[in-house]
């Protein structure tokens, strides 16, 4: 599998632009609402080391065969970041599988925001050589479900550390076009 590398990403509203260290500062305003960690605990980070750990995930996976790409999410019109999406893509056994996450801060939710970034990242990974995007929700995180669900991911039998997986396949190119599979259950 070749590193794939994070492009900038638009949508109707927002710029996926790639994360960069210099990111840190406003993001950590962004992410500063205790009730983020709610699903996966922790805190928020200070500037400092929200700083740091943009270092490592700018400096790539330790991993040659793992890509980490990583976004922040700008709204256009308003000039400001408000989350992030974020993929980590490795080998498996019939194709690339990309693992995806996104957090919105608090301020801008319920504004469709990380659906829309989702839906831009999903779409993304499809022009990639990836067969299978993946999520890990929470049970009880039914806005991150309906995130999962708009960008097309349906959720399986499989659990990990409680959360369950969540699943779209992607089929390799018929005649130039990718298309998408149904979704399978236990996979």
């Amino acid at each position: 599998m070749s590193i794939l590398a994070p492009g900038a990403i638009a949508t109707a509203r927002l710029d996926l632009l790639p994360l960069r260290v210099a990111h840190a500062e406003e993001m950590a305003g962004v992410l500063s609402d205790p009730a983020l960690h709610a699903f996966i605990g922790g805190a928020p980070d200070s500037p400092q080391s929200l700083r740091a750990r943009y270092e490592r995930l700018t400096a790539g996976s330790p991993d040659p065969g793992v890509s980490w790409l990583n976004w922040v999410i700008r709204l256009r019109d308003e000039g400001c970041l408000a989350g992030t999406v974020q993929a980590t893509v490795g080998p498996a056994p019939h194709g690339a599988v990309a693992e995806i996450a996104w957090v919105v801060g608090t301020a801008w939710q319920g504004r469709g925001v990380a659906t829309e970034a989702a839906r831009g990242l999903v779409e993304w990974l499809g022009r990639q050589p990836v067969r299978e995007v993946l999520a890990h929700i929470h049970p009880e995180h039914r806005a991150s479900a309906a995130v999962a669900a708009a960008a097309g991911l349906a959720p399986t039998d499989v659990w990990q550390d409680g959360e369950r997986r969540w699943l779209r396949r992607v089929v390799p190119e018929v005649d130039g076009a990718r298309t998408d599979s149904g979704f399978q259950t236990g996979s």
